[in-house]
C-alpha cells in the first residue's frame, strides 16, 4: 500500500489546501454547503493531481533512475511495475470523472481543464525551461484559488491571487536552489538556465512582493468594507516570521529542495501556520 501511495504523492496533496483559502477568506468557512463545495473541489484537484504525478512518472522514469533520491520512486525503484501502475490509475480516473460530472458545471471545470493541459505542457516539455518552469507551478496555485473560489461562488481580491502567485515563486524558487546546490546526477534541464545568483535574486523580490501584497490585501478598503474593520494587517507578522525561516532554510540550512516535506517536518513552521490561521480566523470570524 504504501508503494502507491507514495505513488499518487499523497503528500503532496497539502498543496490542494489551496483551494480553501476563498472560503477561509471570505468568513464563510462555516457555511456547510459552501464547505462540502470546497472539499468537493479539493478532492478533485488531488486526484487530478495524483493522474498528473503518475505520467510524469513515466515520462522521466529513465532520468529519475539517474536521480539519488528519485530513483527511490516507486516506478523508478521496481516496487510498482508500470502495468500495475497503470491499472492502480483506473479507480482515480473513474472517482475523478463522478465528481466532475455530477457535482461541477462544464464552466466550473474550467480551472481543472487549463490546469490538467497546463501541466502536460509542463511534463512533456515546459519543464526545461527555466523561468517558464517555476512560472507554470506558481500558476497551479492561482488556480487552485480561482477553482476554489468559482465552486462557492466566492470573488477573490486580486491581491490575494498575486499573494499565491509570489508565495508559490518563492517555494518554487527555494525549490530550485536547493536542486541546484545538491548538483546531482540526472538533475532538471532547466537548471542550466540557473544560477545561485540569479536564484538568490528571484527570491528575495517573490519574497519582498509576498510580504507586500499580504500587507496589501489586509488593509485593501474592500476587506475593511467586508469585515467592518481592519486590523488584519496584525496577521502579517506570522506571514513574515514564516517567510523569513523559509528563507533561513534555504541560505542557512539549505534544506528547501522540497519544501513540501519541509512544511511536514519544521515545527517553527507549523507552528507559525496554525498561530496564522487561529490570529486570522479570530479577526475575521469573531465578529
Amino acid at each position: 500500500m504504501i508503494p502507491y501511495i507514495n505513488l499518487f504523492r499523497v503528500h503532496q496533496w497539502v498543496k490542494n489546501l489551496f483551494v480553501f483559502l476563498p472560503l477561509f477568506f471570505s468568513g464563510h468557512l462555516f457555511d456547510t454547503s459552501l464547505l462540502w463545495e470546497s472539499i468537493y473541489a479539493f478532492a478533485v484537484f488531488s486526484l487530478l493531481a495524483s493522474l498528473i504525478y503518475v505520467i510524469n512518472d513515466f515520462k522521466d522514469l529513465e532520468k529519475d533512475r539517474l536521480h539519488d533520491e528519485k530513483k527511490m520512486r516507486p516506478l523508478a525503484s521496481g516496487a510498482i511495475a508500470p502495468r500495475n501502475a497503470l491499472l492502480s490509475c483506473i479507480p482515480i480516473v473513474v472517482l475523478l470523472f463522478f465528481l466532475c460530472v455530477y457535482k461541477f458545471s462544464p464552466m466550473q471545470l474550467v480551472p481543472l481543464g487549463i490546469y490538467f493541459l497546463l501541466n502536460l505542457a509542463y511534463t512533456f516539455g515546459l519543464k526545461s525551461i527555466a523561468i517558464l518552469d517555476i512560472g507554470i507551478i506558481a500558476i497551479g496555485f492561482v488556480l487552485r484559488v480561482i477553482f476554489g473560489g468559482v465552486v462557492t461562488g466566492i470573488e477573490v481580491s486580486k491581491w490575494a491571487f498575486l499573494l499565491t502567485f509570489s508565495l508559490a515563486l518563492v517555494l518554487a524558487l527555494g525549490k530550485r536552489r536547493g536542486e541546484l546546490m545538491a548538483s546531482h546526477e540526472g538533475k532538471r534541464a532547466s537548471l542550466t538556465g540557473y544560477n545561485l545568483a540569479f536564484i538568490d535574486a528571484a527570491l528575495i523580490s517573490s519574497v519582498t512582493i509576498t510580504i507586500v501584497c499580504y500587507i496589501m490585501y489586509s488593509i485593501a478598503p474592500s476587506v475593511e468594507a467586508q469585515f467592518g474593520f481592519s486590523h488584519l494587517y496584525a496577521t502579517s507578522l506570522f506571514v513574515i516570521l514564516g517567510v523569513f525561516r523559509y528563507l533561513q532554510q534555504t541560505f542557512v540550512y539549505q534544506k528547501t529542495e522540497s519544501p513540501t516535506k519541509l512544511i511536514y517536518k519544521d515545527p517553527f513552521i507549523q507552528i507559525n501556520i496554525l498561530l496564522w490561521i487561529l490570529s486570522f480566523g479570530l479577526i475575521i470570524y469573531n465578529k
